[in-house]
């Protein structure tokens, strides 16, 4: 059985510091990029918010924008038209809710059109300095070839991770998680050879 602590403290040695890739300076700003970010490169939504947060400062200013303008500015990204309705939904409800502001906890953020849990943790554990664990398809991917996860459900595997692991590591655990799936287990081709978890990595399609 797979030793969730000792493959996240070999993790947490190689990267001590990790890092969202996402820029932002506040939590709507991470909001945005988050809905960005999907299926899309950070190093392309960076390129895009760059612009777009210097144009739009508060909810207000996205819940009231046109749509067929905002979708232009972010046609970048890729889903343009359904992530645009999301973002200004999204920030309608902000708005009309919580003046404004973007909540705090996972139960009001989940209520946001466009955020999963997800979207919630990233910005929990990003914006707020919350532990948080987001399960995004790099972390279900390396959880389950390390085997402290066991299932294709984001929100079983969240369960899961958060039972193996002390609390007040989620958040780095997680970013790590992220930048080990991007450099070492990716999706195709994983770096077996050059893997720090090699040994513990329960894997049985791990290249030898």
């Amino acid at each position: 059985m797979a030793d969730a602590k000792k493959i996240t403290a070999l993790l947490l040695k190689k990267y001590p510091d990790p890092h969202i890739a996402l820029n932002f300076s506040n939590p709507l700003e991470l909001l945005v990029a988050t809905i960005l970010s999907a299926q899309c490169t950070d190093i392309r939504v960076n390129a895009v918010t760059k612009d777009l947060f210097k144009k739009y400062k508060k909810a207000a200013d996205y819940a009231g924008t046109r749509p067929e303008t905002f979708e232009a500015e972010i046609r970048p990204t890729g889903f343009y038209k359904n992530k645009a309705k999301m973002i200004i939904n999204c920030c309608r409800k902000l708005v009309a809710d919580f003046k404004g502001k973007v909540p705090s906890t996972i139960e009001e953020l989940t209520t946001l059109p466009g955020v999963g849990r997800k979207t919630a943790n990233v910005i929990l554990g990003s914006a707020f300095g919350k532990q948080a664990m987001a399960v995004d398809t790099h972390v279900l991917r390396v959880s389950n070839r390390l085997g402290i996860a066991h299932s294709k459900n984001p929100d079983k595997v969240e369960e899961e991770l958060v039972r193996q692991l002390p609390e007040h590591t989620l958040t780095k655990v997680n970013r790590a998680l992220i930048l080990h799936g991007r450099e070492t287990c990716s999706a195709r081709k994983p770096k077996c050879m050059a893997c720090v978890l090699f040994k513990e990595c329960d894997w049985p399609d791990k290249i030898q």
